[in-house]
């Protein structure tokens, strides 16, 4: 589908009647596949809100297309001028790949996103420009220079920019059968400085929040097909003042949404009444470790704070929020032990889903460093390497093996989502509380069972992709 860039003119930025129109192509890369495997290619995958926001911040006079790698082929002898692609971590091996192929075509390709901001000198050789830090600022003068054949090889931004006018174009959406869950962004970075977190690495522990007005005003667009609205916020208590504020705001609107939040939070009575009132469903919260040693490890020690694990589920129990309780394992302190303590605890306590995951040091963290001056790190870098797949432990643990620490999360995984665990935990008076929730409940938790094992020993970037990469200049 052919999208026009919105009529919106920015400063500095050349007028678009004056110059050659430009074609941008827009490419949300998977994480990989099998060679010749077809069958990632499906629908109801979440919508990828990077893309949409680019193609919103896109200056007048552009034409637009996007396309989703995990659900459609890439068309790449299709006329374009520009490419963009954001990428993770996780993704970079398989949008060097993408990048590879424009570049054959001589098509120019400029890259932003997480891992741009965490490795930019490594981008910046699959890539003739690349986006460090956040888009809103540099954007427009990508487009512009790209326009008159000037493009530059880095663009940074300098300090966190207004995250004011934000207006994602989800018009690039339609067609492609995503879910009905609508993504919105509220606010972007996190004060806490976890070590394995790099979110803290990129934002440098701050936090920016859209003005309210533009939040309601997208919620309200948004709500018009999804049933369910998640705020995708690192972390949604980052500031607490400003998101009593908005909760507050968000109240008439009438909405179900669901967001991330750390653990501070199930402590504040006030905050808790305004996620009840503003109709909140649940929360994804980093409780990482039952070993209060763990915690200390990784600057989470806060997560023990007055009373605990077990006082904090009270509170959000008490208030009809659902937790999505994550688990990670591979620090120090960890034994076989650590496994049994972590799922009987979100068992028992009617944890509406959970996450087991090893531990994964992403570059650029105070993890990753640590791991690299200790030499415990098993490739040099684990998302580009041949022989490393999806939930292969890339590092080696203190405690117990590589081998074991796998499949003791894979074992964590199977406990928890056994049938007789779902329908306990679908008892519970938490999951049983909203209607929509607990119809809902048997579904996911079916999917996630489903899952399981299910990307284990997956490839990052396609295997059928058998060409040498050609690198950028």
């Amino acid at each position: 589908m052919v999208i026009k860039a919105p009529n919106v003119d920015y400063p500095g930025v050349s007028p678009p009647a004056r110059v050659t129109p430009l074609r941008l192509t827009i490419i949300h890369p998977c994480i990989g596949r099998f060679a010749g495997d077809r069958s990632y290619i499906r629908t109801w995958q979440m919508e990828p809100l990077p893309a949409a926001t680019l193609a919103g911040l896109t200056p007048a006079g552009v034409t637009i297309r996007f396309y989703d790698d995990r659900m459609e082929e890439i068309p790449y002898d299709e006329p374009t001028d520009l490419v963009a692609i954001s990428i993770e971590t996780y993704t970079a091996r398989r949008a060097y790949q993408i990048a590879s192929e424009y570049r054959r075509r001589k098509i120019p390709v400029v890259m932003g996103g997480f891992h741009a901001s965490l490795m930019p000198d490594e981008v910046a050789r699959h890539a003739e420009s690349v986006v460090i830090g956040e888009a809103e600022v540099l954007w427009p003068r990508v487009i512009d220079d790209a326009r008159h054949g000037t493009l530059q090889k880095f663009y940074r931004t300098e300090g966190r920019p207004a995250l004011s006018g934000i207006r994602p174009d989800r018009a690039i959406f339609q067609g492609k059968r995503y879910l009905k869950v609508g993504l919105i962004e509220s606010g972007r970075g996190c004060h806490f400085k976890c070590d394995f977190c790099a979110v803290q690495t990129v934002f440098k522990q701050t936090q920016n929040r859209r003005p309210i007005d533009d939040i309601l005003d997208e919620v309200r667009r948004v709500k018009e097909y999804a049933k369910l609205i998640f705020f995708v916020d690192d972390n949604i208590t980052s500031n607490m003042a400003q998101a009593k504020e908005f909760y507050r705001a968000l109240i008439p609107l009438k909405v179900r949404w669901v967001s991330q939040s750390s653990i501070n939070a199930a402590h504040d009575e006030e905050f808790l009444t305004l996620l009840k009132q503003s109709g909140c469903q649940g929360v994804l919260i980093g409780f990482e470790s039952m070993e209060a040693a763990n915690l200390k490890a990784m600057d989470k020690g806060f997560n023990l704070m007055r009373g605990g694990f077990e006082r904090a589920m009270e509170n959000l129990h008490r208030h009809a929020i659902r937790v999505y309780g994550t688990f990670v394992f591979g620090y120090d302190h960890d034994t076989p032990d650590s496994f049994d303590s972590a799922v009987r605890f979100a068992k028992e306590q009617g944890m509406y889903i959970a996450a087991f995951n090893h531990l994964t040091p992403f570059p650029g963290t105070p993890l990753y460093a640590r791991l690299q001056a200790e030499n415990r790190l098993l490739y040099e870098s684990w998302w580009l390497d041949d022989e490393y797949r999806y939930n292969r432990i890339p590092f080696v643990p203190r405690c117990m093996s590589a081998e074991d620490l796998q499949r003791h999360c894979l074992d964590a995984r199977r406990r928890f989502y056994s049938w007789g665990s779902i329908l306990r935990r679908s008892m519970h008076r938490v999951n049983r509380e909203n209607g929509f929730m607990w119809r809902n409940f048997f579904l996911i938790n079916a999917l996630h069972r489903a899952d399981v094992s299910g990307r284990d020993g997956y490839p990052l970037g396609d295997l059928g992709h058998a060409k040498d990469l050609v690198e950028a200049c």
